[in-house]
């Protein structure tokens, strides 16, 4: 059966010589894996560039009742982007969040909130022209809320994140660990309430509260593992 649905590109590896496994999280029917024959051919150009992550697609797909792997019958691009594939470090943001939400999402379900949310989020990013250098933390923050352990102040993320860095038999009020985290707090309820007014005064502090807010996903997200593109971001971070 054939099913009509928008898509937004998660992720996808090589298959055979011109082939591509694509994942996509999808409107209708929440993460698929597609088979996307000859999308590598040098010709016609430019087709492999519609499976860059977090590409808006809309999409006519086979389905099957046992699940697993099928086929697209049709795509396109649904919104063209002017800026996130020129943009070095927009790019940066979207090869991390693109990571971080590939290994989030896994249900075969719809999820009609998550998808708005996620497809919203893109748009919006890809427009903006300045003042973004916060973006991939503001998603994070709000992206909880879907997964079900969403946020409701920075000393939820900085006390569950120290309580778990910190060895058993350690008192979590007195280590400097403890405190150190307890220093983010501020900035976290500035992202969580007011993200366009949020004072994060260079790159350096950015980073710091990207890795504690991965560790807080880690605790809540069973197997997200490392995110290798986090290393990658950093080097782009506004100073």
């Amino acid at each position: 059966m054939l099913i009509k649905t928008r898509g937004i590109v998660l992720s996808y590896i090589k298959y055979r010589e011109t082939s591509i496994i694509a994942r996509v999280y999808t409107e209708r029917l929440g993460v698929q894996t597609y088979i996307v024959n000859g999308v590598r051919k040098a010709k016609p150009p430019g087709r492999i560039a519609l499976f860059q992550p977090f590409t808006l697609l809309d999409l006519v797909a086979y389905t099957s009742r046992n699940g697993g792997i099928t086929r697209l019958s049709e795509y396109r691009c649904a919104v063209p982007f002017s800026t996130l594939p020129y943009d070095v470090r927009k790019s940066s943001v979207v090869l991390f969040l693109s990571e971080v939400v590939s290994r989030t999402l896994l249900e075969e379900e719809e999820n009609e909130p998550l998808f708005h949310f996620l497809h919203d989020s893109i748009v919006e990013f890809d427009q903006q022209k300045e003042g973004f250098e916060n973006f991939a933390l503001v998603f994070l923050i709000q992206l909880a809320s879907y997964l079900g352990f969403g946020i409701e102040s920075g000393e939820e993320i900085t006390s569950q994140v120290a309580f778990a860095t910190v060895a058993p038999a350690t008192s979590a009020v007195s280590t400097p660990a403890a405190l150190r985290f307890r220093e983010f707090d501020q900035y976290f309820n500035e992202l969580l309430h007011n993200p366009e007014q949020a004072t994060i005064p260079n790159g350096r502090l950015r980073r710091e509260l990207l890795d504690v807010l991965i560790r807080y996903y880690q605790l809540h997200v069973e197997k997200l593992g490392d995110i290798r593109s986090l290393d990658v971001l950093s080097e782009v971070l506004a100073e």
